[in-house]
């Protein structure tokens, strides 16, 4: 790749996709044809990555969307000419002479020598080997691996144009980043626009805004959302669904605050290990003053806190600390177990601002969490309850398309709390359970949690796109650490298990992903307004009004449109607010009792009476289905 932080020994190089390959290639033809229309460019990095690749450039003239038509011609003619890919290796000397020269990333030696290629080369270690690359008269610092011509890469666009920082570093310079994508051929790419342009359609920012669900704002800060009262309901629908499940089986609701004392987290293992994706730590008022006083530094602050030399709190990154305190605060038998807590709780995590992204990304969520202390010999029980959890909510919501994951260790890694011992038990319960799920899995080390593996449902959403939802954890570590006991049937003290949990993940991402599957056209037990209704006149508004309340008496979430519009904007307006159902009432309507229903995507539906639709609408509610319970009118 052109960045030789990320470079590949040979043997990986040799390994890499071909779709890597042309892409990476597009993206040497994309710093091509900027060199040819801008020769003082100045080019940084321009790598494949997933969907497609980027180069950063430094450049006097704001590209924008107008140039983009004028980038993908340069770079027609540079795929017509058919250039060579040509790998050399050089010493480092001639390395840094070419980009003194100014001929590393340009068309050519110049004036002004390429001074991120000398920042690139400086990055390089000794033993290193370096290589360039070069098609036609454009040379790059460039580790590869490429296709063999131009002539390869047809298939491609220009997608967008974004501001980045060199090296991700906020001190250094601000550069263009250029992004495209490239397939082996049209059809592929044709595609893949498609499903962008089905995405775009989809997007939970523009719909969730569109219809009122939830905001971001500057003021309050990027990555916390605010849900509005529309996107509260169909929030606290999903909270009932799944509590009307933990009810079932047997979970305790508990409580906990947003912040606890950093030893809290020492004990955890959160703090440090889990460091770099927090919130700093909170010091107490009287030791800030006490250190303003003593003209302390923020340094000595941070140390301090640390360390543990100063007292501090949190934003809890994880509930599980605190559902643990809640167990130990009472004495238990194995006749009690499994003790299982569950919790809406919010935590927070630093996420950087370029990774932020709606409701998917965020730094505050809620997640449907739960600990279940249970005894070695109840895990596997309680794991295939937890799965089963998922796979009513995965299922009752028609998303289908989803794999799982065996979330292990990397026994290198140092990252991971706890002997050998108990990871090896742990990772033996989750993958006795998870081959028993009859779902198509992975092993994948590396990915587990610090204290424990986990099995991980990864969701395929409408457009391919996977996404990581809903977590079964096991965990040996946390109850050693913190000390939990249990007695057991001799009367001696034993350990515990932990089963971590979380079905929908958070409701931020779990929401954000429901809104692009359904395109913001909930099923009618989770749309914010289920039915509306349009009288024709207002000859008829004292019988819409008495409807109305009866369907609000009944826990309907219903409207009334007592505008004076015309019954046709009406019905418009009520299918732009995606709202399931629609009653048109006019006089004969009024005087038999009767309304005459519509269904956003079904159109007519007959006229029924109202007690009828009722007791159909609340059959259709409680069984949560999909699908609308009436049916259009056989003619």
């Amino acid at each position: 790749m052109s960045e030789h932080k990320e470079r590949k020994t040979l043997e990986e190089r040799n390994q890499a996709s071909d779709l890597e390959r042309l892409r990476h290639s597009c993206a040497h033809i994309l710093a091509t044809a900027i060199c040819r229309l801008w020769p003082n460019a100045q080019l940084a990095g321009g790598p494949a990555v997933e969907n497609g690749f980027y180069y950063d450039v430094d450049l006097d003239h704001k590209i924008s969307t107008e140039d983009f038509e004028t980038i993908e011609a340069e770079m027609k003619k540079i795929v017509k000419e058919n250039q060579t890919f040509e790998r050399r290796t050089v010493t480092r000397a001639e390395a840094l002479a070419m980009a003194a020269s100014g001929a590393l990333g340009a068309n050519g030696p110049r004036s002004v020598p390429s001074q991120f290629k000398i920042d690139l080369l400086e990055r390089i270690p000794d033993d290193e080997e370096i290589t360039v690359y070069a098609n036609g008269d454009f040379t790059d610092l460039c580790a590869g691996p490429h296709v063999g011509r131009t002539g390869n890469c047809k298939a491609f666009k220009i997608m967008s144009v974004a501001s980045a920082f060199y090296q991700g570093d906020k001190t250094r310079p601000m550069l263009q980043r250029v992004y495209g994508t490239c397939f082996p051929n049209k059809t592929q790419l044709e595609e893949h626009l498609a499903r962008i342009e089905e995405a775009r359609k989809r997007d939970h920012r523009r719909i969730g805004r569109e219809m009122g669900l939830f905001t971001i704002d500057e003021a309050v800060g990027q990555g916390l959302i605010l849900w509005k009262p529309k996107g509260a309901l169909v929030r606290r629908s999903l909270q009932d669904f799944i509590t009307e499940e933990l009810d079932r089986l047997g979970y305790s609701q508990v409580y906990t605050p947003h912040i606890g004392k950093l030893d809290l987290y020492r004990t955890s293992g959160h703090f440090p290990y889990y460091c770099e994706s927090q919130f700093p730590p909170i010091a107490e008022r009287e030791t800030i003053e006490r250190l303003c006083k003593e003209e302390a530094s923020c340094a000595e602050l941070f140390n301090g806190l640390t360390t543990g030399t100063i007292e501090g709190y949190m934003l809890k990154p994880m509930n599980c600390p605190h559902h643990i305190k809640i167990y130990a605060s009472d004495a238990h038998s194995y006749r009690d177990l499994p003790v299982r807590l569950a919790e809406f709780g919010t935590v927070y995590r630093w996420e950087q601002s370029g990774e932020l992204g709606g409701m998917t990304r965020v730094r505050g969520f809620t997640q449907d969490d739960a600990h279940i202390f249970c005894t070695p010999e109840q895990i596997g029980q309680e794991v295939r309850q937890c799965l089963g959890i998922v796979k009513t909510i995965l299922g009752t919501l028609q998303m289908n398309d989803y794999r799982v994951r065996l979330s292990l260790r990397d026994p290198d890694s140092s990252k991971y709390v706890g002997s050998p011992e108990n990871w090896d038990l742990a990772e033996a319960a989750l993958r006795k359970e998870v081959v028993e799920l009859g779902a198509e899995w992975t092993e994948e080390p590396g990915e587990a949690a610090f204290y424990g593996p986990k099995i991980d449902f990864i969701v395929r959403d409408c457009i391919g796109r996977e996404w990581q939802l809903g977590t079964v954890q096991v965990d040996y570590n946390l109850p050693e650490r913190f000390n939990l006991h249990y007695t057991g049937a001799d009367n001696k003290p034993h350990r515990p298990v932990m089963v971590h949990r979380a079905p929908f993940g958070s409701m931020e991402r779990f929401t954000g992903l429901l809104i692009e599957h359904f395109e913001g056209k909930f099923p009618t037990w989770l749309a914010p307004e289920q039915v509306r209704i349009l009288p024709i006149s207002e000859k008829v508004a004292e019988a819409a009004e008495e409807l109305r309340r009866t369907f609000a008496a009944q826990g309907i979430r219903i409207t009334l449109d007592a505008t004076p519009d015309k019954i046709g904007a009406k019905i418009r307006n009520a299918q732009l607010d995606k709202v399931p159902y629609m009653l048109v009432i006019g006089q004969r309507e009024a005087e038999e009792g009767k309304v005459s229903v519509r269904h956003r995507d079904l159109g007519d539906l007959g006229t029924h009476s109202g007690a009828d639709f009722l007791a159909a609408l609340k059959d259709e509610l409680a069984a949560r289905l999909i699908r609308p319970a009436f049916q259009p009118v056989q003619k």
